[in-house]
């Protein structure tokens, strides 16, 4: 049971959302919630608060009459959850939830209490929200994502509960939960928030994360299937480069490597004196595709750090609008809810996630063209050579893909369309950057697969499993377990789901 209290960080997130962890909400944060909701309550009795006696948005110059504000909330929820396309995964409308839980539980939102009780509830249980992926433009949050939450939380709408598509009343009696009723502003507040783009963010830092150490250790294998010389990879070459990422990539290598027999050190091949070739067999130095990984990869793992930090920054943020500060009773208007950070972030992440996916790509070009490698047979065919085809038509599927994540990579961040009577003039398309990110993510885990059966393939035509690092020879084992040696051809697109899901999980 993991209990929320004054900050989260990505490590506690990851357990509750990945490894799912039960939350509980501390006394602390009880208390702090319902002083803010409190003072809200008077503070907003005889002054003008945005969201509690006035309309949304533009609509704003419009007071609303006390005895209209409670359904005011509700007809924003109702009106608002206009989502459309694809829905999001569970993965993500959880991160969602217990982002917006996290920010709520700061005390800075003026809500009561019973939201975030019942937000708890749903993730707790196992209540899945229907929430589409299409709708929010990012500013003013999360809009129409978080209306599709607000309206399960007051008893409407649809969730996904023991794997089926329900209505919310109906799961809501079978667990015995009552809805959430709106007290002052729970509907803006819920809605008016970073957490659907946050939450997205955050799952893709993790799996970005699991797509670096991927990334690593299979750079590290061709390395050693070619026979690579090691200074590539050394501190001492490493090190005169400031880049904390490119330090890093390296080291990793050097730990993989080891204890490989395949590695070749330049000074007992290139620096004896004794070569007369006039033109040497060998090459003197490798592809970039293998010799340049620390430089490549560490801007990806500086990027990919710089990211965390900012998602962390966000998830324990207030960002709605307005925001109450009950120390010294003043309630401030603006624009925490302004999703800029996580949309820039994200585009930065996807663009990174496509250079990973390009690397791997190139890699596999190599190991499957013989013409450039002079080790394989042509696409790395264990049959025979005409009348088999090897990985050939698998890659085309990684060519493809990594084409697609290129095109993906485009940014959104820059994409702003003045919308809602232009009074969201500019806006920052973080969730769409996010969701984004998350399908580059997908292709590349796809990517990966491709490049990992050839790789071992390409091992199992070397016969060099006595020869590799333990730490290759694990991967190796790993994925005999999920995909035979194969001479004839095989329909592969089983295995490549297998070792995607591997990848992933």
């Amino acid at each position: 049971m993991k209990n929320l209290n004054n900050y989260l960080n990505i490590t506690d997130f990851e357990e509750i959302i990945f490894k799912s962890e039960k939350i509980s909400i501390s006394d602390e944060v009880y208390q702090r919630v319902n002083k803010s909701y409190a003072f809200l309550k008077d503070f907003a009795a005889e002054k003008i608060i945005y969201g509690v006696n006035t309309g949304f948005g533009p609509m704003a110059q419009y007071k609303i009459e006390q005895q209209q504000q409670i359904e005011l909330q509700y007809n924003l929820i109702r009106s608002h959850a206009s989502g459309t396309g694809a829905y999001l995964t569970k993965q993500q409308v959880k991160a969602a939830i217990l982002a917006r839980i996290n920010s709520l539980s700061l005390g800075n939102s003026g809500v009561h209490y019973s939201s975030v009780e019942l937000m708890k509830e749903l993730l707790n249980r196992d209540i899945t929200p229907l929430i589409f992926a299409h709708g929010g433009v990012g500013a003013s949050g999360d809009l129409v994502q978080l209306a599709h939450l607000a309206l399960v939380l007051i008893g409407e709408g649809e969730v996904f509960y023991k794997g089926k598509r329900q209505p919310t009343k109906t799961v809501f009696e079978l667990e015995k939960l009552s809805p959430m009723k709106i007290h002052l502003r729970e509907g803006i507040s819920i809605m008016n928030g970073t957490s659907v783009m946050t939450g997205i963010g955050i799952v893709n830092l993790v799996n970005a994360k699991k797509l670096i150490d991927w990334s690593v250790k299979f750079s590290c294998v061709i390395n050693e299937i070619v026979s690579a010389y090691d200074d590539h990879f050394s501190a001492e070459l490493n090190q005169v480069k400031l880049h904390n990422g490119q330090r890093e990539i390296a080291g990793k290598m050097r730990k993989h490597l080891a204890d490989s027999k395949l590695i070749r050190k330049r000074d007992e091949y290139l620096y004896t004196g004794e070569n007369q070739e006039k033109v040497f067999k060998d090459k003197v130095q490798e592809y970039y595709s293998i010799r340049c990984v620390p430089q490549i990869l560490g801007a990806v793992l500086d990027t990919v750090i710089n990211a965390e930090n900012v998602l962390e920054n966000e998830l324990n943020s207030a960002n709605d609008n307005p925001i109450v500060d009950t120390e010294i009773k003043q309630v401030f208007h603006g624009g925490n809810f302004h999703g800029d950070y996580i949309s820039l972030e994200m585009d930065k992440l996807k663009i990174v996630i496509t250079r990973l996916s390009m690397l791997a790509e190139r890699q596999l070009n190599y190991l499957l063209n013989s013409k450039i490698n002079d080790i394989f047979p042509p696409f790395v065919n264990l049959g025979t050579l005409g009348f088999n085809f090897g990985m050939q038509g698998a890659q085309f599927t990684a060519t493809s893909t990594t084409a697609e994540n290129q095109t993906l990579s485009n940014p959104m961040y820059v994409h702003s369309i003045p919308n809602n009577n232009d009074n969201q003039d500019i806006v920052s398309m973080g969730t769409n950057s996010a969701l984004i990110t998350a399908k580059v993510i997908e292709n590349a885990f796809e990517v990966l697969s491709i490049h990992l059966i050839t790789i071992v393939q390409a091992i199992e035509y070397l016969e060099c499993q006595d020869k590799v690092s333990s730490e290759t020879l694990k991967i190796y084992k790993e994925i005999r377990k999920l995909v035979p040696a194969f001479k004839d051809d095989e329909v592969l697109y089983p295995y490549i789901q297998k070792v995607k899901d591997y990848l992933a999980n």
